[in-house]
């Protein structure tokens, strides 16, 4: 902590936490917050022990035999970042513009819309549901709603749903693009239905959305997928969704899509769809980056086909005696990228002490290795938080200094820092090196 206070000044709160323990993410450390640029990473050092000032440490891993130092790399590259993402996704998801129509308190009390069950009961059918309250079935043992039961096909039923109270007064969200779910997936497909009037059997606007078995991903739905249903049938000619009326939401598991359409991924039997929030996001064609995550160079390597590994930097070659350290970055880069965030995830090459001013390279796709100084890192980083161009972006940096030569600079004349816009705005979203792992496993 004094360190902290050292590098960061008297003008910045310190507080002490351990991403690893959620109990230790205080919600009232993150009040406020808009945005948060996250560096946590596991502690590498020799086997043989270090001097108190990490001498040895600063000489580089190539002089050392190193060794995991404290918490393991699943716990803090991982478990520590999904822990971070819970409890900064409801602050940070305010301060990107979304409206939170549904949500939970950390005691597991739900927050805005009051739900009920609607199930195929009301047409002869035998299925149930409802929606649970669940303390620890959300992302880092925080709580979710359960919306869970059985549906079945007899008595030709094949429906459950649970459907809020009328919202009043109706939600005027004419200034966002669409509503978005945070789910934790079973690998079915479902529907979230909007109406715009308070009449229980009305037209709805619907949308069906597929999930991702166990994973908890962000369902983004633009409010132009909606179309105008009625008893499972759609309604041409009906007026457009009236997005300054919603007066309330469903959301439902059908053996059917539309028009006599079958759901594809439908199963009858118990299902379970834990969730955590819902909420409108915003009409924001360049959004700022809510999250930038400190990943590293060659978190795509470790099993990349055909790489040379002698040619690779110490932490490639020595992942696996290192507890899977890159595995476990990358992992925790997903869950950053899945997050339904703005995000950029920044890989430094190897780390140093050099200062800023040197000339830099950007790359995508985790090829090149080399160094940069730490100072540099950081100034990147407080630079994408301001900068729209960064949004959505997975990116490698390295000084172009060989890694041979220092590079000093003569503190009455130091270089200018480079401007990072230019670079930010050549990078292409969706580029992050395991598309070659992807392809191995195709093949």
């Amino acid at each position: 902590l004094e360190k902290a206070r050292r590098l960061l000044g008297e003008d910045v709160d310190v507080v002490a936490a351990d991403v690893t323990q959620m109990a230790t993410l205080q919600p009232a450390f993150f009040r406020g917050v808009t945005a948060v640029v996250n560096a946590c990473a596991v502690t590498v050092g020799p086997k043989e022990g270090d001097t108190a000032d990490r001498q040895k440490y600063y000489q580089g891993i190539k002089f050392y035999d190193p060794q995991i130092i404290g918490n393991t790399p699943e716990a803090v590259e991982c478990t520590g970042v999904a822990n971070l993402l819970a409890r900064l996704r409801p602050q940070l998801a305010t301060a990107a513009g979304c409206h939170t129509i549904f949500s939970l308190t950390d005691s597991g009390e739900p927050v805005g819309a009051l739900w009920g069950a609607l199930d195929d009961v009301v047409m002869g059918g035998v299925s149930e549901s409802a929606l649970q309250y669940d303390k620890m079935a959300g992302e880092g043992g925080l709580p979710a709603a359960l919306f869970r039961g059985v549906v079945s096909t007899a008595n030709s039923g094949g429906f459950v749903s649970v459907r809020t109270k009328n919202l009043a007064p109706a939600l005027d969200l004419s200034a966002h693009e669409g509503l978005e779910v945070r789910v934790r997936g079973d690998g079915q497909r479902y529907k979230l239905i909007v109406r715009t009037t308070a009449a229980w059997d009305a037209l709805g606007y619907t949308a069906s959305f597929d999930t991702l078995a166990g994973a908890w991903h962000t369902v983004r739905l633009p409010f132009s997928s909606f179309a105008p249903v009625f008893r499972a049938r759609t309604v041409p000619g009906a007026p457009p969704l009236d997005t300054s009326n919603v007066a309330s939401l469903q959301l439902m598991l059908s053996k059917f899509e539309y028009d006599g359409r079958l759901n594809p991924s439908f199963t009858p039997g118990p299902f379970t769809l834990p969730l955590t929030s819902i909420a409108a996001y915003p009409l924001d064609p360049l959004p700022l980056p809510r999250i930038v995550h400190v990943g590293s160079a060659g978190v795509t390597r470790p099993k990349r086909p055909g790489l040379d590994l002698s040619r690779q930097p110490p932490a490639v070659r020595m992942n696996d005696e290192l507890g899977g350290i890159l595995t476990w970055k990358l992992r925790g880069e997903d869950l950053v990228r899945g997050s339904g965030l703005p995000f950029t995830v920044v890989r430094p090459c190897a780390l140093t002490e050099e200062p800023v001013g040197a000339p830099l390279l950007f790359d995508q796709g985790d090829n090149i290795t080399g160094k940069i100084g730490r100072a540099e890192v950081a100034r990147i980083c407080v630079a994408a938080l301001s900068s729209p161009a960064a949004a959505n972006k997975t990116f490698e940096v390295k000084s172009t200094v060989p890694f041979s030569e220092p590079f000093t600079v003569d503190p009455n004349d130091p270089p200018m820092p480079c401007d990072t816009e230019p670079f930010f705005a050549a990078l292409q979203p969706g580029i992050t090196g395991k598309e070659l792992l992807e392809e191995d496993a195709a093949v």
